[in-house]
């Protein structure tokens, strides 16, 4: 099927405005598929280190956009007990990258977008974190360790540790991750309404989440439940925001199928 025009794929204005807090990122609400064992990996290390001592105390994870990176990486500091984790990425300050005792778990995302600074002060944080035992540092990436386009001595401590390729998900597993989210939400999500969305927009779980989340906007707004109709009817409203288009609609060029 061909990309709809832009004009009949607009939502209702403000549509991603007052959408309200979503779900924050838990290994619960991670589809882990075949990354089970990452996931129970990075669910235990906290206690792991506590319990001490942990042979394998760096990781690395790497995957495509969209492939769920910031949501483990997220998750593993959302689960630690307060001020026992930290997050750090390219739009954190150089302080954040700084080492600290009392801070068990260490997530830095996005590897691959570090400044030039910001990977010298990561390559610090990588020895603190090795020479101190009840420390852990698990970073991501878009590439795997020798395909990272970094410093070469922040490259070869990123694949001294574990490293995990992101098995991508199917689209049953796509489908069950949006119909877990909606269920978070509070949102009675009608069978058809995964199947759609993916075979007709793009097929990240970012933008597919996008999507859900203007769809239980536009039918609190209706006072409708979440359907195919009133999917159909969300995309014909006559304004709306580029945002969320930009999340729905793929490239011009782009045809849509079941395996788009």
């Amino acid at each position: 099927m061909v990309a709809l025009p832009a004009s009949t794929l607009t939502v209702l204005r403000q549509l991603t405005l007052d959408l309200g807090t979503p779900p924050p990122s838990t290994f619960d609400n991670f589809f882990a598929g075949a990354n089970a064992e990452l996931v129970t990996r990075l669910r235990e290390l906290e206690g792991a280190l506590a319990a001490g001592p942990v042979a394998d105390r760096s990781f690395y994870i790497w995957g495509e956009a969209g492939s769920g990176r910031t949501h483990l990486l997220q998750a593993l500091v959302h689960e630690a007990q307060p001020g026992h984790a930290r997050f750090a990425s390219p739009q954190s300050s150089l302080a954040a990258f700084g080492f600290d005792p009392r801070v068990a778990l260490y997530a830095i995302d996005d590897c691959d977008n570090l400044s030039g600074a910001q990977q010298i002060a990561a390559f610090n944080l990588f020895n603190e974190v090795r020479a101190h035992p009840t420390s852990a540092l698990v970073a991501a990436g878009n590439a795997a360790p020798i395909g990272l386009a970094v410093r070469e001595d922040l490259r070869t401590r990123l694949g001294w540790g574990l490293v995990f390729h992101l098995a991508p998900l199917p689209d049953e597993g796509k489908a069950s991750v949006l119909k877990h989210a909606a269920r978070e939400r509070g949102i009675a999500l009608a069978d058809d309404v995964p199947a759609y969305l993916l075979t007709h927009f793009r097929r990240d779980m970012p933008s597919l989440m996008a999507l859900l989340d203007a769809l239980d906007r536009f039918s609190l707004e209706q006072k409708r439940a979440v359907t195919l109709p009133l999917l159909r009817t969300m995309l014909a409203s006559p304004a709306g925001t580029e945002e969320l288009r930009t999340a729905t609609v793929p490239p011009a060029s782009s045809k849509i199928g079941p395996h788009g």
